[in-house]
């Protein structure tokens, strides 16, 4: 069991924000209002209305080129990097606007960690790079830093196979492992929310397996937004599900009712293979 952040009460100065006074039970903790997102003269997202609830996984699916990767980037504004995009609308994530000027971007991503498509981890030892968020965040003190690491590392379910070869370069891993070692990374400044680019695209079968059944450990401390390409992945791993096509979300619900009794025949379209 992931024990991450399991006492609210004497979590670490980097713990995500949590109302004592509030019960979790589907509280939503990203708003998406009205998003429009343009690339240049290319509207890649419209009208986007979205309500993400808390300690879920929500599986975002759909057709190559549909808006899923940059939705999910605008959720930690990394799509800001881009120098033609232009927004509209709002992203409503613990009832402040994160595309208001005045919602610092440094302090967005301490809450919500992002995993890629492909394994990246730093050109660094296993240890330096799950310290390396805690040091940013001025943590310095070694006694410290272990146990984050140490932390971090069981959380990502991969402590027992690197616990020996933390000095290692990360490079040294299997991709499946430096996998994990990025959401040990990710895991190591507290996020309140996870962002899931594709984690599973490059990784052979069993690593696949292992990072599914992380996944449903961590989404007892964290919210978890995965974009997948693979049907039976959002089946297996998910609470709720958006389909999106052509830029728009045309259906979302719960993954059970997605994939047995969809409402929009482009969805059943989709999920049976007629197109995509």
């Amino acid at each position: 069991m992931v024990q991450l952040k399991v006492n609210k009460q004497t979590a670490s100065p980097l713990a995500p924000f949590k109302s004592n006074q509030e019960s979790t039970e589907n509280k939503i903790v990203y708003d998406t209002r009205q998003l429009n997102l343009w690339y240049g003269n290319h509207h890649a997202l419209k009208n986007i209305d979205l309500a993400i609830k808390e300690n879920e996984v929500t599986a975002i699916i759909g057709p190559s080129g549909c808006g899923k990767s940059t939705y999910i980037k605008t959720l930690n504004r990394m799509v800001e990097l881009v120098p033609s995009v232009k927004t509209s609308g709002q992203i409503i994530y613990r009832d402040r606007n994160i595309l208001d000027a005045s919602y610092g971007v440094e302090e967005l991503r301490t809450k919500v960690g992002m995993v890629f498509q492909k394994p990246n981890p730093f050109p660094k030892s296993i240890y330096d790079n799950i310290a390396y968020g805690p040091r940013i965040h001025g943590i310095k003190n070694k006694k410290i830093l272990d146990g984050i690491v140490e932390q971090s590392l069981r959380g990502a379910a991969i402590w027992d196979e690197v616990k020996d070869r933390l000095n290692e370069n990360a490079y040294s891993l299997s991709g499946g492992q430096q996998q994990r070692i990025c959401i040990a990374r990710a895991l190591a400044i507290e996020p309140d929310v996870i962002l899931m680019d594709e984690p599973t695209s490059a990784l052979d079968p069993i690593s696949t397996l292992k990072v599914e059944e992380l996944v449903q450990e961590l989404k007892q401390n964290y919210s978890i937004i995965i974009v997948t390409h693979n049907m039976q992945q959002a089946a297996r791993i998910s609470d709720r599900t958006a389909f999106f096509l052509n830029g728009e979300v045309v259906e979302y619900d719960k993954t059970d009712t997605i994939f047995s009794t969809p409402s929009d025949k482009r969805t059943e379209d989709y999920i049976s293979g007629r197109f995509g």
